[in-house]
């Protein structure tokens, strides 16, 4: 399933990230592409928001952020500094079972084309096009029934939203 929204600012894309973390549940990934500067910490941050995370922080130097929530584990990393090779001494998969333990992590990844082996369920991919100084698109395709499903919820809480638009 596809779908396209737009901001005009980035309290607009911070509105589209909560909306988001509210579709979003725990064992989800969420790979977000697109250029330095698009938005994809500050779509992350909005997710935070909702789930409770203060203050989300890039994690571009530390690779991987993790926040503990009532909900589940947010994890975020960025994968800029990395080569695809390298991504496997991250563990990344390990966060999307915990082990085997049953415990969901929600796992937020920047720059996922460095990402080898990215999951193929339960999976939201967000390409972030920012078109002006201001102005971002974001284009949304899910993989997976729990994808589908938040993709679904996050359309209808953004019917109205006026920090948004939704391209007929």
């Amino acid at each position: 399933m596809n779908c396209y929204f737009r901001t005009f600012s980035e309290e607009g894309t911070l509105s589209l990230g909560r909306a988001l973390g509210r579709a979003l549940t725990p064992g989800m990934t969420i790979l977000l592409s697109g250029d330095l500067g698009t938005g994809k910490t500050v779509l992350a941050r909005g997710i935070g928001d909702t789930l409770g995370v203060s203050r989300v922080r890039s994690p571009s130097f530390t690779l991987v952020n993790e926040y503990v929530t009532r909900k589940c584990t947010v994890v975020h990393a960025d994968l800029y500094r990395l080569e695809p090779g390298e991504t496997a001494e991250l563990g990344l998969e390990d966060y999307l079972d915990e082990g085997g333990s049953g415990k969901k992590c929600l796992l937020l990844v920047e720059w996922p084309e460095r990402w080898a082996t990215p999951p193929e369920e339960d999976v939201l991919r967000v390409a972030i096009e920012a078109e002006d100084e201001t102005k971002r698109g974001f284009l949304f395709s899910s993989q997976g029934e729990r994808a589908d499903a938040a993709l679904r919820a996050l359309r209808v809480s953004l019917a109205d939203d006026p920090m948004t638009e939704k391209p007929l």
